[in-house]
């Protein structure tokens, strides 16, 4: 592995450490003092790294009950999964897909700063994924070498500051600010939530503003409800699936004990989360006003999803749920309609469709946080049922992309391919 190769995958790749260069970069350009720069990174990084953990605990939950129900129920289908295709498309195309990703932020620069989209896409996993759809697709193409990596990196900076414009307006409406924007390729599936709020909805009726009886005033605590919920939720798939099938992910304990432990621990990484995402809009607020004002001026942060769940904590809940409902529906019309069977992964639906909760109540409130998060996992169902055909071509018919603006940058470009080619 080459030293740009190593650079673009093992570092750049690492949203902590892009993270980290970002404030670095901003609180030099502001000349502060020495430990404020030491200290307003460190402490970038180590929120960021806070936020994974949780991702991590919360991951680790929902990948054991995901499990249970595809055991339980003997559901055979593609579970979209980013990872394992980019892990298939590094073993063929891996220094393109590093090139196209480091000149891609070059280019993510130069747009930003020479065009009216002020963002810098700082969402660095995401990004390396998004190279790595466009190295095959433009693969796929007949293209190869120089002109491969040069349009693939003028479209990769282009979509890196499309997408957080494209969300911007409702992310203003959710922040109540216009300081941070959203840097996540889920941005059509949360844009297409907070069009169907606005639509239906009515955003002064907020899902943080429901009125709770004094007697249940503790579930006003968001971290609360949300082991509540989950433990409920645990617990009821558990009873059905049974102890036999559970037994496999919860080894010699029991396995009611199993889902309440569970549901406690979704809560536990939830928790971890938000305290990470405080810690990171802390430092890099103010350290990207050294970007704004000397290299890109009027830039923007756009980053990961987890950033606006503390806005509206019972949302992002809402929003999970109504997209995995949405989700196992749509796995019933994907069969009748006779396309691939897109088995609903439970960290998808997650963090997207939490993402796509509190997009459709900032503009619809209750009704637009459920109805938008169902939007989303009808969605992220059919998208990647679409794109697969495109994939598979590229020879990766066994998995696909999960997040809606994959699908459809991917859809959209396999699409030009086949009829350029």
């Amino acid at each position: 592995m080459g030293f740009f190769e190593f650079l673009m995958n093992e570092i750049l790749s690492l949203p902590e450490v892009l993270v980290g260069l970002m404030v670095l970069i901003g609180l030099l350009l502001q000349r502060a003092r020495v430990e404020k720069v030491f200290s307003g990174t460190l402490k970038s990084i180590i929120g960021f790294v806070i936020l994974g953990a949780g991702a991590s605990v919360v991951v680790g939950s929902l990948d054991s009950l995901g499990g249970i129900i595809q055991d339980r129920f003997d559901i055979q289908g593609v579970i979209p999964n980013n990872e394992a295709i980019v892990a298939l498309a590094q073993q063929t195309l891996g220094s393109e897909t590093a090139l196209i990703m480091g000149f891609g932020f070059v280019a993510n620069i130069l747009f930003a700063r020479f065009t009216p989209m002020k963002y810098i896409f700082l969402t660095g996993h995401h990004t390396f994924f998004m190279a790595a759809l466009l190295s095959a697709v433009l693969s796929a193409a007949g293209m190869g070498g120089a002109p491969l990596v040069i349009l693939g990196s003028v479209i990769l900076g282009f979509v890196m500051v499309l997408m957080p414009a494209i969300g911007q307006p409702f992310m203003r409406q959710i922040t109540e600010g216009d300081d941070i924007a959203i840097g996540h390729f889920g941005t059509f599936g949360y844009v297409s939530s907070g069009l169907v709020g606005k639509a239906i909805g009515n955003k002064e009726k907020s899902t943080e503003s429901i009125k709770i009886p004094q007697q249940w005033s503790f579930l006003r605590d968001s971290l609360i409800s949300t082991a509540l919920t989950m433990i409920v939720m645990f617990v009821f798939l558990v009873l059905v699936a049974g102890p036999s099938v559970v037994s496999e992910y919860a080894g010699d304990q029991n396995y009611i004990m199993f889902g309440i432990m569970q549901g406690i621990t979704f809560a536990a990484g939830f928790s971890i989360i938000m305290a990470g995402v405080r810690m990171i809009l802390t430092e890099i607020v103010p350290a990207f006003r050294g970007i704004a004002e000397k290299l890109v001026p009027g830039a923007k942060p756009a980053l990961d999803v987890p950033i606006i769940y503390p806005y509206a904590p019972t949302a992002v809940l809402i929003g999970f749920l109504a997209s995995f409902v949405g989700g196992l529906i749509s796995m019933f019309f994907l069969g009748i309609f006779s396309l691939a069977l897109i088995i609903p992964g439970l960290v998808p639906h997650f963090f997207t469709g939490a993402g796509a909760g509190v997009f459709g109540n900032a503009t619809g409130g209750r009704i637009g946080a459920a109805v938008g998060g169902f939007t989303n996992g009808v969605i992220i169902s059919f998208v990647p049922a679409f794109l697969l055909p495109v994939l598979g071509n590229l020879g990766f018919e066994n998995t696909t992309f999960g997040d809606s603006d994959f699908g459809i940058i991917g859809i959209l470009l396999g699409l030009l391919a086949d009829l350029f080619s």
